[in-house]
C-alpha cells in the first residue's frame, strides 16, 4: 500500500495512491483518522489495507492534487550520517564505528514536487539522496531479529544542507535545517511492497538528468535493523518518527569543482519500489 498526504479542494488529507490516482482515507472509512502518524499511532494500518483492497468508490487523478511533506510534523526526525563508507572518505572522514546522528525540525520539510529553496545567505546548496524509514509502532530496546517489525514503511528524502554553514561548527544541525531544505515523500510504502530492510536496491540522485549519486543500499555502514536496534537502546522511537538512513558517495561539494544546486535546477532522488522525489530549487526571496 501506498499512503500519501495531499491538499484537494482546499483541504488537507490523506490517501491511497492506486496507479495515477489516489483514493481518499475518508472516502475509504470516515471513522479512519486524518493522517498517516494517527493511523500508525491508532494501530490502524493492517485494517486499512484490508479496507482498500475492498474499496470500489471514486478516486481523484494524481494530476489534481497537491502533495504535502509525508508526515508534516513528525515527532522526531533521526538523520544519520556518513553510513556510507565511500561518503564518509569522499569527505575525508573514517567510516564511523557509532552512527553520526543528527536531528532536523518539521520547519525545514517540503514535498514532493515542491521547492528548496537556496538561501540568501550561501550558495552551497548541496544535495544529499536517501531514504528513511517509518515507524509503526513504539520502540524501545529492539534487537536487530525484531528491529523490522518496529517499520511501518519506507520513502523517499533529499537531505539538502547549507555546507557553508553546516560547517560551521562540529555540530552539523544548523547547516541541515534551513527552512524548505528537506524534501519528503512521495509516499509512505509498506514494508509489505519491499526486500526486508530495503537489501538489495540502489539508490540514485539526478540533478538536471545527470546522474550524481548511484549507491547500493547493502553498503550501508549501519543497516536498518542496526539502526532501529541502536536507537531504541537510548530513545523510545514512536509512530511517525522518521530515520533518515544517509547519503552515498557523489555529493556536489567533493566534486572539482564543486556542484551547487542553484535557482532553476530540478532534483529526483530513486529507488526501485519506492518511485521518484522530484524537486525544483529557487532563490530566497525576501
Amino acid at each position: 500500500m501506498r499512503l500519501i498526504t495531499f491538499i484537494h479542494n482546499g483541504r488537507e488529507q490523506i490517501g491511497v495512491r492506486q496507479d495515477d490516482v489516489v483514493i481518499p482515507v475518508a472516502s475509504i472509512d470516515p471513522e479512519l483518522p486524518g493522517s498517516i502518524m494517527q493511523v500508525l499511532a491508532d494501530g490502524r494500518l493492517g485494517e486499512l489495507q484490508g479496507k482498500v483492497a475492498s474499496f470500489d468508490g471514486a478516486s481523484i487523478a494524481t494530476n489534481d492534487i497537491d502533495y504535502l511533506p509525508l508526515i508534516p510534523r513528525p515527532g522526531k526526525i533521526v538523520c544519520i550520517g556518513r553510513n556510507y563508507a565511500a561518503h564518509a572518505a569522499e569527505g575525508g572522514a573514517e567510516t564511523p564505528t557509532f552512527p553520526e546522528v543528527f536531528f532536523r525540525g518539521a520547519t525545514s520539510l517540503i514535498p514532493h514536487q515542491g521547492t528548496i529553496i537556496r538561501p540568501q545567505c550561501s550558495e552551497t546548496l548541496d544535495f544529499e539522496g536517501e531514504f528513511a524509514f517509518v515507524v509503526g509502532k513504539s520502540c524501545r530496546h529492539a534487537t536487530e531479529d525484531s528491529a523490522l517489525d518496529y517499520i511501518a514503511g519506507y520513502t523517499l528524502f533529499n537531505d539538502a544542507t547549507i555546507r557553508e554553514y553546516q560547517r560551521f561548527s562540529s555540530q552539523w544541525t544548523v547547516g541541515k535545517n534551513f527552512d524548505d531544505t528537506g524534501a519528503f515523500g512521495p509516499e509512505l510504502v509498506t514494508s509489505d511492497e519491499l526486500p526486508d530492510g530495503m537489501a538489495g536496491l540502489s539508490l540514485t540522485t539526478k540533478l538536471n538528468g545527470e546522474l550524481m549519486q548511484d549507491g547500493q543500499i547493502d553498503h550501508l555502514v549501519f543497516p536498518v535493523r542496526k539502526l532501529v536496534a541502536i536507537l531504541s537502546e537510548c530513545m523510545t522511537l514512536e509512530p511517525g518518527d522518521v530515520v533518515v538512513t544517509g547519503t552515498p558517495a557523489g555529493v556536489g561539494s567533493v566534486r572539482k569543482p564543486p556542484v551547487w544546486m542553484k535557482h532553476g535546477d530540478t532534483v529526483e532522488i530513486e529507488v526501485e519500489g519506492l518511485g521518484k522525489l522530484i524537486n525544483t530549487v529557487q532563490d530566497e526571496v525576501r
